[in-house]
């Protein structure tokens, strides 16, 4: 992965003309932000109606605007600090400017046109220095990035039958759809619309976006208009349906995954005049949650849309930067008056919208033969976590944040996406039993909106019990998928399983394989030791690949007593381990300091992981551990967690010690597609 040094150019209004300028710069792979500049408070002088009268020469408009902004000696002396020093690194400048609330009329400035204040040269139109607008977003999700391979597109491409009422060309369907996969090539793209008789109304296109799209291009007409923008999408015949941008936007915001880049190929899309910008389409999209929207800044010529977009959409494809490839773009039309017109609205810090999963190492993983090895040995030991019910009921992450909205969570904004110390917070505001409840009920929505065509009519019940309804959609995505984590694992020759999860899924799959699993939970308090175990009825059991043990350390959902939810349950957890070493059975500790350990879906900072590994593996010692490869924690590619993934492998890395763990980086599905094709033959 490419690094970056960053400068972040942050304005706020103070009077008249007079904007406060702050700047920090940081270089890459550090965690400090340097703040550039001397004297305590910076001021620029931005005369908004005297530079927009000389939009009409882009060229002048763009020196005029550095000399504003570079004529305090600091602000330059800063800038030419920050890029000297990236330059010296041989690391690109991402550039990223922050308008403050205090001053939504900035946004109608035409950023993209700066000039390089040395030589007069366009800034923003090489490798070298690349620049977004970036926007603070009221959508407190996390950035949920996908892998380069699973990535799906849609051109959607509105060309109503009587443009010629409203004075407009007609738009060139083939032409456009033709650019845009080019452009996306190797992304499969969906093109609405895509059969005879449909068309490009809003409804369709927010049916289509429900199934989850990565990237929307969107083509139409557009104007801004009473104080809004406006789409000319299609009606239901075919014909102009007029289109409130803001209705848009809120269908947009409503969708549980939005696309992770939007790009707006309608004039004015961006907005135009000053006072107007913010209430356009393309910051708006951003301000409501949608990581990075293109949008144009006028009435863009088709010719460099034509030019812009299949360059754009090319390079984006090579690291999935997308200031970069704004860049690269931006000055293959540099010759256009326009080329200033695409403008990038961002929230993404690492400006990326996809990852390639791996182990970091450019030769891949070296220690596959190893792990294979021991897997068909039935020496290794899978440790399972929440990552691998993301299919099934989304990001634990997702249902905290659900839970500190819905019940007004108290404390700090950080702490919102964790779901122990939201469940905690639940126990004590209302009940002991409330976030037990809470989660089953969580669990039933989430598993109707995803599954509801493939549960039975007996399971859409308002009370219905989880564990069926887990069974019936695992059922359901097993028999779809060849690669469900679940499956995938109950083909492995192993005797031994360790879930921190609450769920039958692995269970079921085990049974389907053939195999006849045995289910222990760990007897962790008074109310759990009362529960059967197959240890106490049968002394000489061992586990076996056909006989395998499926050891639940954190509950099962058939004993509400058994679950590890709060804050006091994972405390409560760590006492009793600590109190009583026997608790864990002798067979799955021996398979903890004796086998090769596969963690799988758990986040780097996942509670359950943390108390698991320094609670029972940390106490185990290295012993024969130190003779097998394993594989760690799946990172979880989430953007604002997880911005710089070779720094969270090192700290990882530090965290085992002397443990030979390699990191995955990549989501839980991605590391069990990779083992699934280890672990097949290869075709004679």
């Amino acid at each position: 992965m490419a690094e970056f040094a960053e400068l972040e150019l942050s304005l706020h209004r103070r009077e008249g003309a007079t904007y406060s300028i702050e700047m920090r710069f940081s270089q890459p792979s550090s965690d400090a932000d340097v703040r550039l500049g001397q004297g305590e408070k910076i001021t620029v002088e931005l005369d908004i109606p005297a530079l927009q009268s000389k939009i009409d020469n882009p060229e002048d408009y763009g020196k005029a605007l550095a000399g504003s902004l570079f004529a305090d000696a600091n602000v330059l002396s800063a800038f030419a600090q920050a890029r000297a020093s990236a330059q010296s690194l041989k690391a690109p400048l991402r550039m990223r400017l922050l308008v403050g609330p205090s001053a939504p009329e900035l946004q109608s400035l035409y950023w993209e046109t700066l000039r390089d204040p040395q030589d007069g040269s366009p800034l923003f139109t090489g490798e070298q220095l690349f620049f977004s607008r970036y926007l603070n977003s009221t959508d407190l999700r996390p950035v949920r990035l996908r892998a380069k391979g699973d990535l799906k597109a849609l051109v959607a491409i509105a060309n109503p039958s009587n443009l010629g009422d409203y004075s407009l060309e007609a738009v060139d369907v083939d032409g456009e759809l033709g650019r845009a996969k080019t452009g996306l090539d190797g992304i499969p793209v969906t093109a609405l619309p895509g059969a005879e008789k449909e068309f490009c109304t809003l409804n369709a296109l927010i049916e289509k976006l429900r199934q989850g799209y990565d990237i929307l291009y969107l083509v139409a007409h557009g104007v801004y208009a009473k104080d809004q923008p406006w789409l000319f999408l299609q009606d239901d015949e075919g014909k102009v349906g007029r289109t409130a941008g803001l209705d848009l936007v809120t269908r947009v915001k409503e969708l549980d995954n939005p696309p992770r880049l939007i790009v707006l190929a309608s004039c004015q899309s961006a907005g135009k005049g000053a006072g107007e910008a913010l209430q356009a389409l393309g910051p708006r999209l951003a301000e409501t949650g949608v990581p990075a929207v293109v949008a144009m800044q006028g009435n863009v010529f088709m010719e460099t849309v034509e030019k812009f977009m299949p360059v754009f959409f090319t390079e984006l494809q090579k690291d999935g930067q997308i200031d970069r490839a704004m860049a690269v773009a931006r000055g293959m039309v540099r010759e256009q008056a326009d080329f200033w017109m695409p403008a990038l609205f961002m929230r993404l810090k690492s400006g990326r919208i996809w990852y390639v999963p791996g182990f970091g190492d450019e030769g891949g993983f070296e220690k596959w033969p190893s792990l294979v090895r021991s897997v068909e040995r039935g020496q290794c030991t899978p440790i399972i976590g929440s990552g691998l019910l993301e299919p099934y009921l989304g990001p634990w992450r997702e249902i905290a944040r659900r839970w500190a909205d819905k019940y007004h969570y108290p404390l700090a904004t950080h702490q919102r996406d964790v779901l122990p110390q939201v469940a905690q917070y639940l126990a004590v505001n209302q009940d002991r039993h409330f976030p037990y409840d809470t989660l089953e009920d969580t669990i039933r929505e989430n598993l109707k909106k995803r599954f509801e065509s493939v549960l039975p009519e007996a399971l859409k019940q308002p009370r219905a019990k989880v564990d069926p309804l887990l069974s019936s959609a695992g059922k359901a995505l097993r028999e779809k998928n060849p690669d469900e984590a679940h499956k995938v694992l109950a083909s492995l020759p192993l005797p031994i399983f360790i879930t921190t999860n609450y769920d039958n899924m692995l269970a079921d799959a085990l049974a389907e394989a053939g195999k006849k699993p045995e289910v222990v939970v760990c007897p962790w308090n008074e109310y759990v030791d009362t529960m059967d175990s197959v240890f106490e009825k049968e002394s000489d059991y061992r586990p076996d690949p056909d006989r395998p043990l499926v050891y639940h350390l954190f509950g099962r959902w058939d004993n509400a007593d058994s679950l590890v939810l709060t804050q006091d349950d994972y405390f409560d957890f760590l006492i009793g381990l600590t109190s009583n070493k026997d608790l864990i059975p002798t067979a799955v500790r021996r398979a903890l300091a004796d086998s090769a350990l596969m963690f799988i879906g758990f986040q780097l900072d996942d509670w359950s992981f943390r108390v698991f590994y320094r609670a029972i593996v940390g106490q185990q010692g290295g012993g024969r551990r130190s003779r097998y490869a394993h594989i760690g924690v799946q990172i979880d590619p989430d953007e604002s967690s997880t911005s710089e993934p070779e720094r969270a492998r090192d700290y990882l890395e530090n965290y085992f010690g002397d443990a030979d763990i390699s990191i995955f980086w990549g989501a839980s599905d991605d590391f069990v597609k990779e083992l699934h094709q280890q672990l097949t033959p290869a075709p004679a």
